[in-house]
């Protein structure tokens, strides 16, 4: 799905409008337009989502389908084939920044999650994943948990899913970092709710 995001005034999204932190490392645009164009269903849509802290996530706060073929009717049953949460999930990876540098320097290089997955879908390198897995509870190891579980929750995704893919841990694993990481204060402002409806 090819989404364009923007600020809500219209821009592209930039490390410059990532004002909101959340976790320990991480800082979010608090809010995005994210837009998209279902050809075969022949609807455009423009998604307004919003970071609310209480919810820990990005929510939808309008939506505004548009007919971009005279034979398209926008009717209950066509806009209920818009998958507004699927577009969510791939627009927040371009509003969730980190940086490998020091926070505190003010030249530091904040980088979007979407500029570091692979192209084989990944955020993490294979030989970097490996080592969080072998090295033992430490700092790294937080770190990738933060990233990861930001990545997903932020975005309304299961974050042990994919913890379990990007790490290759089963999945009590993956749970018991995740409540080390939160008990460390590493996932303030971040929550994901497993009963939440995935498809919008």
């Amino acid at each position: 799905m090819k989404v364009d995001v923007t600020t809500p005034e219209g821009s592209p999204v930039t490390s410059q409008d990532a004002t909101q932190p959340v976790g320990s490392a991480l800082r979010i645009a608090p809010a995005f337009i994210a837009t998209t164009a279902d050809v075969p269903l022949g609807v455009s849509t423009a998604v307004t989502a919003l970071y609310v802290a209480d919810a820990g996530r990005y929510v939808i706060k309008s939506v505004t389908n548009t007919a971009v073929r005279d034979d398209v009717e926008l009717n209950y049953p066509t806009v209920a084939k818009v998958g507004m949460q699927a577009i969510v999930q791939t627009a927040a990876p371009r509003c969730i920044f980190l940086t490998l540098d020091d926070e505190a320097d003010p030249l530091a290089r904040w980088l979007s999650v979407s500029e570091l997955t692979t192209s084989q879908g990944r955020l993490l390198p294979p030989a970097l994943a490996a080592d969080v897995v072998r090295r033992g509870a430490g700092e790294a190891r937080m770190q990738v948990i933060e990233l990861l579980y930001g990545s997903a929750a932020l975005a309304g995704q299961p974050p042990a899913k994919l913890i379990q893919t990007e790490l290759g841990v089963p999945h009590r694993t993956a749970s018991s970092w995740i409540i080390a990481a939160r008990a460390a204060g590493r996932l303030r402002g971040m929550n994901y709710n497993a009963g939440r409806p995935a498809g919008g």
